[in-house]
C-alpha cells in the first residue's frame, strides 16, 4: 500500500515540491536509487540537460539528490522523473525523511544477511562435517537425506545473504563494466547450481558449505566497510534544517504571529529578540544592537548592527530587540547557499575510487578470464562437464577477492581503534586512504588553533571585589564579553535595574552610585581594543578588563610536526588582519588570509584543487562547513558546530591538536599495510590458482583455503595497533 501511495505521489501532482525563485526560474528535487559511480553521474546529467529548457542539472552522489533548474513553466516535474527511470535508476521527488532512514536501512539490511549467512554456515558446516567424518558409516539413501537437507537450508540462505553482491553486480554488468561483486556473484551460483545438479544425480560429495561460508566471510568485511563509510548527507540536512525554526511575524494590523522560517516572504517584518537567530537575509530598518556575525566572518566579537544594515540569517541577535524587514525567503538565505556549497564539495569528493575499486578493476576481469580458460581446458582435455565446470568453480572460490575485500576494512578498523583510544573520531571509510595522500593543511583561527571562547587575561591584576561586582551587571546580558565575565566570576546575583545601551555597555544605580560597565569611552577611559571591558564605579578610576581568546598550548607544536613531514601550512580566518597576525605568528603559520567569508574559503579550496594539492581542511564553525565537504579529508575539534562535524570525515574528541598530526602519521601507515595486504593476496593467488586449475583444491578446499588467506591479511592488519 506505501509503494503504490508513493507512485501516486510521484506521478500525479508534483507542484508542491518544485520551488519557484525570483526571475521565472524553478527547481525540482530527486532522490535518486542505484546510482555508485562518476559514470552514473555523467549519464544522469547528460541525460536529464538533454530535456528541451533544463538549464542546470547535478546530481549528489553522497545524498543521492538530483538538482534541476529551469526557466519559464517549459519543463514538466514528471518528465524529469520519467527520464532519470528511463536511464535504469529509481527516482522519486526529494524527501528529506525518507533519505535520513535510506543509510540506516542499509545498514540493518547487510547485518540480517551477515547474522542469516552465519546461521547458514554453521547448520551446513555440520551436516557436512557430518558426512565427511563419519562418511563410511552413513547408507548413500541418509547421506543424500543430509545434502537434500543442506541444500534446503543454504540455496535460500545463500541467496538472500548474497542479495548484496548479486544486485551489485547486476549494476556493474548493466553498465558493462566489473567490479568484485561480479566473481563472487558468479562463484555463489555457480556452486550452488553445481552442488544441486550433484545432489540430484547422487554424487558423493557437493560444495554448499564452500558457497554459504564464502558469502558469510565476505559479509564480515562489506559490513565492516559500511561502518565506516562517510555518512555525507548529514551535515547538509542539519544546514537546511536551521530554516525550519520558528519566527515571530508583525501583521499589518500589529498584532504578532508565530510562523515557520519558510513561510516568510520577502516584505514580512520580523520582531527578533536578544539570543534570537535571523531566520532570513533581512535589513534592520530602525534602532541599533549588536550581532553575533562568526557564521558569515567567522569574527569572535560581536559586530554593531546600525539601521539600513543587512544581516544574513543565521546571525544571532545579542544585543537589544529589533524589528527587521526581511528581503528574502528561507532558500534564497546564505544558510542554504552554504548546504549548497556544502553538497557540491561531497559530489566532488564521492568522486574519489578507492584503493580496493582500483585493485577490483584489473583483478576482476583477469579471474573470470582464468576461470573460463580453466573450464574450456579440461574440456579440452576430455573432462566431463561436471568435473570442468568444479575446477573452474575453485578457481573462482579460491581466488574470490575475500583477502582483498577485507585489505582495507581490517586496516581501516585497526586504525580507527589505535586513533580512537587516542580521542579522535574517524567517520569515513575512505578518509585514512585520503589522509595519506594530503601535501596541504589548511586551517581555520577562531576555534581551531585557538580555544573559540574569551578568557580573562588580566584577573590577578584586578582590585579585591572589582570582579564580582562587575559580574553583577555582566549577568544581565547576553554580550560575549559580558558572558566571559560572568563564566571568570561564577555563579552570583544579577543587579536590579541593568539598562544596556547598544554599542555602549551596561549602568545601575546602586550603593549611591552610577556604576558601569562596557567600552572605554562608556566608562570615560582610554582604551580602544574591541576584547576588553571596562569598569566604572562613581568617580572612581575605571578598572580595564582584558579578555583574549588564546592559542590552543599544543598548536605550535602540532604545525611543527606538520611541517617536518614536509606539508604545506595556511590558515585562513574571517577575524581582522591584526588579530590574524598576530595568532599565525603565535602558532607558526607563515601564510595565512584574514576576512574570509564561507565563499571565499570554497574559491581557496578550488584553487589549490586546481593547482593538484591534496588539501586537509582544520575547522570548526559553520562558516567552514562548505570547505570541509570540498576539501580532499577535514578535521573537525571536538567543539566544533554540528553541522561541522558532521561535514567532516574526523572529529577531535579532545582538545588536544596535537592528534592531527598522529592522524597523518597512522594515516600514512595504514595505507602501507593495505598495499602489503594487496602483495600478500596477491603472493596467495599465485600459488594457489595453480592447485585449483590443475584439480588438486576441490571447491570446499578452495573455500578453506581462501578463509586463511582472509586471516593472513587480518593478522598483518594488526601490525598497526602496536604503538
Amino acid at each position: 500500500m506505501g509503494a503504490v501511495k508513493a507512485e501516486a505521489r510521484t506521478l500525479t501532482d508534483l507542484t508542491s515540491f518544485v520551488q519557484h525563485n525570483a526571475g521565472g526560474s524553478a527547481r525540482f528535487e530527486v532522490q535518486v536509487k542505484g546510482a555508485r559511480c562518476a559514470g552514473c553521474i555523467a549519464k544522469i546529467e547528460s541525460g536529464v540537460k538533454a530535456i528541451p529548457g533544463v538549464t542546470e542539472v547535478r546530481l549528489n552522489l553522497s545524498t543521492g539528490k538530483l538538482h534541476v533548474a529551469w526557466h519559464g513553466a517549459s519543463v514538466a516535474p514528471r518528465a524529469i522523473l520519467e527520464r532519470v527511470r528511463d536511464l535504469g535508476y529509481e527516482a522519486q521527488p526529494f524527501d528529506a525523511g525518507e533519505t535520513l532512514n535510506e543509510s540506516e536501512r542499509e545498514g540493518r539490511f547487510l547485518l540480517r544477511c551477515l547474522a542469516l549467512a552465519g546461521f547458514g554456515t554453521v547448520f551446513v558446516m555440520g551436516l557436512t562435517d557430518g558426512i565427511w567424518y563419519g562418511g563410511i558409516d552413513l547408507s548413500p539413501a541418509l547421506r543424500q537425506a543430509f545434502f537434500w537437507l543442506a541444500a534446503a537450508v543454504a540455496i535460500p540462505a545463500t541467496l538472500y545473504a548474497g542479495r548484496p553482491f548479486f544486485l551489485s553486480a547486476a549494476r556493474a554488468l548493466s553498465r558493462r563494466t566489473t567490479n568484485m561483486d561480479v566473481t563472487i556473484g558468479a562463484a555463489l551460483i555457480l556452486a550452488l547450481g553445481l552442488s544441486l545438479y550433484e545432489t540430484v544425480v547422487g554424487a558423493e560429495q557437493t560444495y554448499f558449505d564452500a558457497a554459504i561460508m564464502l558469502a558469510f566471510l565476505l559479509l564480515i568485511g562489506r559490513y565492516l566497510d559500511y561502518r565506516l563509510r562517510d555518512k555525507a548527507q548529514g551535515a547538509a540536512r542539519h544546514l537546511l534544517a536551521m530554516q525550519s525554526q520558528l519566527a515571530r511575524r508583525v501583521r499589518a494590523d500589529g498584532a504578532v504571529e508565530t510562523v515557520a522560517a519558510r513561510d516568510i516572504a520577502p516584505g514580512d517584518r520580523l520582531l527578533l529578540a536578544s539570543g534570537d537567530r535571523v531566520p532570513v537575509t533581512a535589513r534592520l530598518e530602525e534602532g541599533a544592537t549588536e550581532a553575533d556575525v562568526s557564521l558569515v566572518t567567522g569574527e569572535s566579537l560581536p559586530a554593531e548592527i546600525t539601521a539600513g544594515m543587512k544581516l544574513e540569517a543565521g546571525t544571532v541577535i545579542v544585543g537589544q530587540g529589533v524589528t527587521l524587514l526581511a528581503l528574502a525567503r528561507a532558500d534564497q538565505s546564505l544558510v542554504a547557499d552554504l548546504a549548497r556549497l556544502l553538497e557540491a564539495g561531497r559530489q566532488r569528493r564521492s568522486l574519489y575510487v578507492r584503493l580496493a575499486d582500483r585493485a577490483a578493476k584489473l583483478y576482476v576481469p583477469g579471474i573470470i578470464i582464468l576461470a573460463m580458460v580453466v573450464f574450456a581446458g579440461w574440456m579440452a582435455a576430455g573432462a566431463d562437464f561436471a568435473h570442468a565446470t568444479t575446477y573452474a568453480i575453485a578457481v573462482l572460490i579460491i581466488t574470490c577477492p575475500c583477502a582483498l575485500g577485507l585489505a582495507v576494512p581490517a586496516v581501516q578498523v585497526v586504525a580507527t581503534g589505535r586513533l580512537f583510544a587516542r580521542g579522535l573520531l574517524v567517520k569515513s571509510g575512505d578518509a585514512l586512504e585520503r589522509l595519506a595522500e594530503i601535501d596541504t593543511v589548511i586551517f581555520d583561527k577562531t576555534g581551531t588553533l585557538t580555544r573559540g571562547s574569551l578568557t580573562l587575561n588580566n584577573r590577578e591584576a584586578l582590585p579585591p571585589g572589582v570582579l564580582e561586582r562587575a559580574a553583577r551587571l555582566a549577568r544581565a546580558s547576553q554580550h560575549p564579553l559580558a558572558r566571559a565575565l560572568t563564566a571568570e566570576a561564577g555563579m552570583g546575583p544579577v543587579a536590579v535595574g541593568v539598562r544596556e545601551v547598544t554599542g555602549a555597555g551596561l549602568e545601575v544605580e546602586e550603593g549611591g552610585s552610577l556604576r558601569r560597565l562596557g567600552s572605554a569611552a562608556w566608562c570615560g577611559a582610554a582604551g580602544g581594543s574591541g576584547s576588553e571591558l571596562w569598569y566604572r564605579e562613581g568617580n572612581a578610576e575605571p578598572v580595564h578588563f582584558d579578555f583574549r581568546d588564546g592559542l590552543r598550548p599544543d598548536a605550535p607544536a602540532m604545525i611543527a610536526a606538520l611541517r617536518a613531514r614536509g606539508l604545506r601550512i595556511e590558515m585562513l580566518t574571517g577575524d581582522n588582519e591584526g588579530t590574524a597576525a598576530a595568532i599565525a605568528a603565535e602558532a607558526g603559520v607563515d601564510a595565512w588570509h584574514a576576512r574570509v567569508g564561507p565563499a571565499e574559503k570554497v574559491a581557496r579550496l578550488e584553487g589549490l584543487r586546481a593547482e593538484g594539492c591534496k588539501v586537509l581542511m582544520v575547522g570548526d564553525g559553520l562558516n567552514d562547513a562548505a570547505a570541509m565537504a570540498l576539501a580532499h579529508v577535514s578535521i573537525a575539534p571536538g567543539n566544533a558546530a554540528e553541522v561541522s562535524q558532521l561535514a567532516s570525515d574526523m572529529v577531535l574528541r579532545s582538545e588536544q591538536l596535537i592528534g592531527v598530526a598522529e592522524a597523518y602519521e597512522v594515516a600514512r601507515k595504514a595505507r602501507r599495510l593495505v598495499l602489503e595486504n594487496f602483495a600478500l593476496a596477491t603472493l596467495y593467488n599465485l600459488v594457489a590458482i595453480p592447485l585449483a586449475a590443475t584439480g588438486l583444491i576441490l571447491p570446499v578446499i578452495a573455500a578453506a583455503t581462501m578463509a586463511s588467506s582472509s586471516l593472513l591479511v587480518s593478522l598483518n592488519s594488526l601490525r598497526l595497533a602496536r604503538p
